[in-house]
C-alpha cells in the first residue's frame, strides 16, 4: 500500500524481537576478551575527599584497573552547563573535584575479568572524607548563611525567572474572590525497564565506542569527547534497544565511564546497575513548591494571579534551568488572565540531582494552576467546565509572558470534547458535571475532577533546535528500496515505526520498502533528543525534507539517490529578565483529563474508576501507538499523583527497590481510560502533527485531587495522594482541625 500509510496502526516494526526476546538491550551485549566494571558511589552527601586508598582492592584476583578522578582528562560534564565531575576525588583536572555534593556522585571504577571480582574490589577501597556542611531543603537554601555548593551561583539560585503583567492591584481589585494555595510536590522516579547497562570497545575504524541506552545519541557523543578530550571523529554512540527512558536517560550515566574504561584499557568494558545503583544512580523528577493567589470576578473571569515557584534541583544542575521554565510558563495554566506576578527559583541543595521526566515541569505547575481554578469554581458556585471556558486561551489570545500562541489554538475544544466524553452536559444555564453512581459502600465515596494543560512541543526559550534526516534510493528504473538514516531514539514510544510510515509516505513507497538505520553516529545525522515531545514532529519534518532532496536526485538520475536534509523551526526566545515577555515555543499541545475515582474514608485509599483524557495530537501517525502512549502516560501520573513516595534523608536515598517504591501495577491501572483523540492540523508539523507523547500525564495529578474534594469536601495540595496522607487528613477534617 502506497499514498495511505499516515493514519494506519501499522504493527511497530520491533515487535516480534521483543515479544520473542531475541532483540538485543545493552545488558545483553557481549565481547569477547570482556571485562566488567562497578562503580564506588559517595557515601556522604557533602564532603571533601582527602585520600582514596586502592591498595588491597588492587589486589583482588582478577582486577585489571581502577581508575579516580586523576585518570579523567577533563573532569567535568553535564547537559546544560558543566557542573558535576565525572570522578571525584584528589588529583582532578578541574577545580573543586575533589567534592561529593551527593551521594551519587563516583568517585572509583573498578574494572576486572568478572563482575563478583569488581564488586568485591569496590568494597575494599577505603575513603578518606572530610565533612562539609550540607543543606536539603531548597529555602534554607537560599538563606545567606547557607553553605554555598557551586561558586557559580549565589545564594544556590541556579537561575531565576520573572512574568510581570498588567498592573495587580488593578486586578485585585476587580475581583470579588480570590483563593490562595500551596501547592508540592516530591521527586519520582523514572523506573524504567531496564536499569543504566553498556558496553563500551574501541571499534574498527579506532574509535572509542559506547553502546548504551540514551535519548540523543549526539549530545552523548559530544560529552564523552568532552571529559576525554577527543575530536568527534574518534568516539562513536550507537543506541541498541532502549527499555524506557521518560526522561531519565538525557543526563549521562555510564557512557562516559565506560568510555574511559575502555580508551584507557582497550579492550570491551561492559556494566550493568542494578536496581538499587540506578535508583541511587540517575536523577529524578523535581520536587517543586508552588505558593499562588488567584482573584476572580464574581462572573467567572479571572483577573490576577501571582505565582511563587521554587523547584530542588539537587547538587547538579542537569535540565533544572529549562524545567524551571516550563513550570514558569504553566503554573498559571492555559487561561487569558490579565494581570500576572511570577517569581520563580531553581536552587542547588545536596540532594540526588533533578532532572528531566515526562511532562518536564509541567505537572507540577499543572497541579497548582488547575488547582486554583478549580477552587475558584467552587467558590464562585460555578462549574469547573465552565468557568475553564470563560478563560481558556484562543486564537490571538496572549500568553502571560505577553506573546500569542502559535495557531491553531485548540485548548477550548479539547476541554468541550474530554467534559462531554464524561458526562458532562451543556444546557441554557451552563455546563453541568455528571451525577456518578453510588460506591456501594458506607465507607466509600466517588467523586469526579477535571484538569486541564498545554504544552510545548520541541526546545524552548531559545535553545538550538534541528533535526537532520538522510534517504538513500537504490534501484534501476524503479526506486526498489529505501534507507532512511535517523538518530532519533526509540525510547519505547516506537517513533521508529512512525518514521518508516513517514518515509514511505513522503516516498509514495510501500513500507517494506523502507529501511531505517537507527541511532548511530557513524552513520546517521544529529536527531535532537527523544524529549521534549519532539521527536515526531521535528523527525517527520526531517524526513520529508530529505525524502524531497532523495526524489529530486532520482529524477536526475543519480544512483544511488541520495538525500541530506536539516529541519529548523521557527525560531523562540528566552524570558526577559525583567518582564518574562518572550517567545517560549514554536509549537504546543493540548489535553484536558477527567477522572473519576473511589476513595475509601476509613483507610485513605484512592481507587480511580475511569479516566477520559481528551487531547489535540494534529494528525495521528500511528493511532494505535497514539492510544499506547495516552494509557501509558496515565498509569505513570497515577503513579505521580497517587502512589509513588520517594523518600530521602540528609541525601541518601531510602527508597532505593521497587518493594518500597511502589509503582502502579496491571491491579492498580484504571478500569477504563478513554482517548478522545481530536485532529486540529498544526501548519508546521508533518501531515499536520504534533507531539503528544507527555501531555497526558500533566492535567491527572488535579483531576485527582478536585475529585478527592468531590468525594469528600477536602482540599488536599500535596502529593502523591498516600493513603496515609489521605486518611490523616480526614481525621484532622473529623476533628475538625
Amino acid at each position: 500500500m502506497t499514498g495511505q500509510i499516515i493514519g494506519q496502526s501499522i504493527p511497530r516494526i520491533d515487535a516480534l524481537g521483543k515479544v520473542m526476546g531475541a532483540t538485543q538491550y545493552p545488558g545483553d551485549l557481549v565481547m569477547e576478551n570482556m571485562l566488567h566494571m562497578k562503580i564506588l558511589f559517595s557515601e556522604k552527601a557533602h564532603a571533601r575527599i582527602v585520600s582514596i586508598d586502592i591498595s588491597e582492592a588492587e589486589q583482588v584476583p582478577g582486577v585489571e584497573a581502577i581508575f579516580t578522578a586523576s585518570d579523567v582528562p577533563v573532569n567535568e560534564y553535564g547537559l546544560i552547563m558543566f557542573d558535576q565531575p565525572v570522578l571525584c576525588g584528589p588529583g582532578s583536572s578541574k577545580a573543586g573535584g575533589d567534592i561529593v555534593r551527593t551521594t551519587m556522585d563516583n568517585i572509583a571504577l573498578i574494572v576486572a575479568e568478572t563482575e563478583e571480582a569488581a564488586g568485591k574490589a569496590r568494597d575494599l577501597i577505603r575513603v578518606d572524607y572530610e565533612d562539609l556542611e550540607a543543606v536539603f531543603d531548597p529555602y534554607e537554601a537560599m538563606k545567606p548563611e547557607a553553605p554555598q555548593l557551586h561558586t557559580n551561583s549565589p545564594k544556590n539560585v541556579i537561575v531565576q525567572y520573572r512574568i510581570r503583567k498588567g498592573d495587580m492591584a488593578s486586578g485585585w481589585g476587580a475581583a470579588d474572590v480570590v483563593v490562595e494555595g500551596t501547592y508540592n510536590t516530591t521527586w519520582q522516579e523514572h523506573a524504567y525497564l531496564q536499569p543504566e547497562a553498556g558496553l563500551a570497545y574501541i571499534d574498527e575504524e579506532n574509535r572509542v565506542t559506547v553502546e548504551a541506552a540514551g535519548q540523543w545519541t549526539h549530545e552523548d557523543q559530544e560529552q564523552i569527547c568532552h571529559a576525554l578530550n577527543l575530536p568527534l571523529e574518534k568516539v562513536r554512540v550507537i543506541y541498541p534497544a532502549i527499555g524506557g527512558a521518560f526522561g531519565g536517560r538525557e543526563d549521562m550515566s555510564v557512557q562516559i565511564v565506560l568510555a574511559l574504561a575502555a580508551w584507557k584499557l582497550k579492550r570491551p568494558v561492559k556494566i550493568i546497575w542494578s536496581r538499587e545503583e540506578s535508583i541511587r544512580g540517575h536523577h529524578k523528577r523535581h520536587p517543586i513548591f508552588v505558593k499562588t493567589k488567584w482573584g476572580a470576578t464574581r462572573e467567572g473571569k479571572i483577573t490576577a494571579a501571582e505565582v511563587e515557584v521554587v523547584g530542588d534541583a539537587g547538587a547538579y544542575a542537569y535540565t533544572s534551568t529549562k524545567v524551571l521554565g516550563n513550570a514558569t510558563l504553566m503554573c498559571t495554566g492555559p487561561y487569558v488572565i490579565p494581570n500576572v506576578h511570577v517569581d520563580s527559583y531553581t536552587v542547588y541543595t545536596n540532594n540526588l540531582p533533578s532532572g528531566a521526566f515526562r511532562g518536564f515541569g509541567g505537572p507540577q505547575g499543572a497541579l497548582a494552576a488547575e488547582g486554583q481554578i478549580n477552587k475558584l469554581a467552587d467558590a464562585l458556585g460555578m462549574d469547573p467546565v465552565e468557568i475553564r471556558l470563560k478563560n481558556v486561551l484562543r486564537e490571538g489570545d496572549l500568553l502571560t509572558v505577553g506573546t500569542p500562541l502559535p495557531s491553531p489554538v485548540s485548548m477550548g475544544a479539547v476541554i468541550e470534547a474530554t467534559a462531554r466524553a464524561a458526562g458532562w452536559e451543556q444546557t441554557s444555564h451552563g455546563w453541568g458535571k455528571p451525577s456518578l453512581h453510588a460506591s456501594g459502600s458506607e465507607t466509600k465515596r466517588r467523586g469526579i475532577g477535571i484538569a486541564s494543560a498545554f504544552k510545548n512541543v520541541g526546545f524552548s526559550f531559545g535553545a538550538p533546535e534541528k533535526c537532520d534526516a538522510i534517504i538513500e534510493l537504490h534501484g534501476s528504473t524503479n526506486i526498489e528500496r529505501a534507507i532512511l538514516r535517523h538518530a532519533g531514539a526509540d525510547v519505547g514510544q516506537g517513533a521508529h515505526t512512525t518514521m518508516m510510515q513517514m518515509a514511505a509516505e513522503a516516498l509514495n513507497l510501500p513500507l517494506e520498502k523502507v529501511e531505517l538505520v537507527p541511532s548511530d553516529t557513524a552513520f546517521t545525522g544529529n536527531s535532537g533528543s527523544a524529549s521534549a515531545s519532539r521527536l515526531t514532529f521535528m523527525s517527520g519534518n526531517s524526513i520529508r525534507g530529505a525524502a524531497a532532496v532523495a526524489l529530486q536526485a532520482w529524477e536526475d538520475e543519480e544512483r544511488p539517490a541520495i538525500g541530506t536534509y536539516t529541519y529548523r523551526p521557527p525560531k523562540t526566545t528566552m524570558y526577559d529578565p525583567q518582564t518574562g515577555k518572550s517567545e517560549p515555543n514554536f509549537a504546543y499541545g493540548y489535553v484536558a483529563e477527567a477522572v473519576e475515582i473511589e476513595v475509601d474514608l476509613e483507610t485513605g485509599a484512592i481507587d480511580v474508576v475511569n479516566v477520559v483524557c481528551g487531547i489535540d495530537v494534529g494528525k495521528a501517525i500511528n493511532p494505535q501507538l497514539l492510544h499506547g502512549q495516552i494509557e501509558g502516560a496515565v498509569i505513570q501520573a497515577q503513579g505521580y499523583a497517587i502512589m509513588e513516595d520517594f523518600r530521602m534523608d540528609q541525601g541518601h536515598p531510602m527508597t532505593t527497590y521497587l518493594s518500597n517504591y511502589l509503582i502502579p501495577t496491571i491491579l492498580d491501572v484504571p478500569s477504563r481510560i478513554q482517548s478522545v483523540v481530536l485532529e486540529f492540523p498544526d501548519p508546521e508539523g508533518p501531515w499536520g502533527a504534533r507531539g503528544m507523547a507527555e501531555m497526558p500525564l500533566l492535567p491527572f495529578a488535579p483531576a485527582v485531587t478536585a475529585a478527592l474534594y468531590d468525594a469528600t469536601g477536602l482540599w488536599i495540595d500535596t502529593i502523591p495522594l498516600t493513603p496515609e496522607r489521605v486518611v490523616m487528613h480526614l481525621r484532622e477534617e473529623n476533628r475538625g482541625g
